[in-house]
């Protein structure tokens, strides 16, 4: 380390104020903790398409103390371009060097690509390594075939996705060129053991990784107030879905279920999680038995409004996922749910208040555990979960391990 304090440099496909995905909200989240509970300094780097700019370009913007610096990319990149793009690792090691930071965390470098990582680390700065999904195997990024069902490979082996990929020649070169990415990074973490198990297993940094889970934003202090007048505005139980209408969040599942039920007693509300509103525009949510509604996307300061409004999660994923973030926050709100066994969302330790239905399974399975929620629509107590101050601790101590003993990491255990 040089100079006082700790910098970290972030390195994610969108960054504030360009904020969209998962992965953007954890990264941004444990940037603020550590600028806010460590004193640790932050700067970003992160991509963008404006075709007012030259491509390659570098944008400056500053969001709550951290300076982003966008890259613009151009369009009609090539298909090796958008996971390998030396003009992008050009513009990454100067930044490195001009910033010269401490240490490097990656997360999500869809479009960015992975040369980020030799680039940063041809500057002399070590690399940690978030892998939030199963971008770094699958070219099609979430392990579902053409025809929307989970591939289900474990390990996953490049031989055998000829039957999925268009050109099977330029996917293996994409998975052997991730791959030594990924093997020159000092740190590779995982938000769940499942995703951890399949990366190594099918060649991705094995003996590197460690599970490092999401935190979860805790409830506000006036949470249970708005719980509370919402059910003595209306008593009926809520179902809610933010998976959007599609095959592999479960909708096609939730559609047949619920136009098939045989009671009506109670309410259910859709999120439309689109830019433009567009996401439920022109679907038939009338043949769903109960009172449904749609209401906008909401960003974590909005969490808290969304969640007072219902009672049981719906969350059907039709694939193996890495985390499964949105369901611990409804346990700690003491939200219940309704899930499938859908990989690393069954690594929250919860059994009380929780129904798994199996991925795939017959709507009348779906149907039998909503039910069971309606027959005892009681409430359920908040549940203590992992928190992003917590993750970014964890963070510290993993940068002290990778930064040596000699390193003065504020805040590491």
């Amino acid at each position: 380390m040089s100079g006082p304090g700790l910098h970290v440099l972030v390195v994610n496909v969108f960054f504030a104020p360009h904020t969209y995905g998962g992965a953007t909200i954890v990264a941004e989240a444990v940037a603020g903790h550590l600028r806010r509970d460590h004193g640790v300094t932050v700067s970003a780097i992160s991509v963008m398409s404006r075709a007012d700019l030259a491509p390659y370009a570098v944008l400056r913007a500053e969001r709550d103390g951290v300076v982003n610096h966008l890259i613009n990319l151009p369009p009609g990149r090539s298909y090796a371009e958008h996971y390998r793009n030396p003009r992008v690792a050009e513009r990454i090691a100067m930044l490195t060097r001009q910033l010269a930071p401490d240490i490097a965390h990656v997360h999500c470098v869809q479009e960015i690509g992975v040369d980020a990582i030799g680039a940063i680390r041809g500057a002399g700065v070590p690399v940690i390594l978030s892998v939030h999904d199963f971008w770094w195997l699958c070219e099609r990024q979430f392990m579902l075939r053409p025809d929307g069902r989970y591939c289900g490979q474990h390990p996953i082996r490049i031989e055998d996705c000829r039957g999925c990929v268009d050109d099977y020649a330029r996917a293996q070169a994409r998975f052997e060129a991730l791959g030594a990415a990924a093997g020159a990074a000092d740190c590779v973490t995982y938000p769940s053991r499942f995703a951890r198990a399949l990366c190594e297993a099918s060649g991705l940094a094995p003996g590197r990784g460690v599970v490092w889970s999401n935190g979860v934003r805790a409830p506000g202090p006036d949470f249970a107030a708005l719980q509370a007048a919402r059910r003595a505005r209306d008593p009926r139980p809520v179902f809610g879905f933010v998976g959007g209408p599609s095959a592999m969040k479960g909708w096609p599942l939730i559609q047949s279920a619920f136009s098939g039920a045989g009671r009506s007693d109670f309410r259910g509300l859709l999120v439309d999680g689109s830019m433009d509103g567009s996401w439920w525009t022109g679907r038939n949510i009338a043949a769903l038995r109960g009172d449904w509604a749609v209401c906008p996307r909401f960003d974590q300061a909005g969490m808290d409004a969304f969640y007072a409004e219902i009672d049981v999660l719906l969350f059907l994923s039709q694939w193996k996922e890495t985390f499964g973030l949105t369901i611990r926050e409804a346990l700690a709100r003491g939200i219940r749910v309704i899930q499938t066994d859908s990989g690393g969302t069954m690594e929250h330790g919860v059994r009380e208040g929780v129904e798994v239905v199996p991925m795939g399974c017959d709507p009348a399975i779906l149907r039998g555990a909503v039910d069971r929620m309606l027959d005892d629509p009681s409430p359920m107590a908040p549940v203590a979960m992992h928190d992003v101050g917590a993750q970014a601790r964890e963070f510290l101590g993993l940068a002290q391990r990778v930064l040596g003993a000699d390193a003065k990491v504020p805040g590491a255990a």
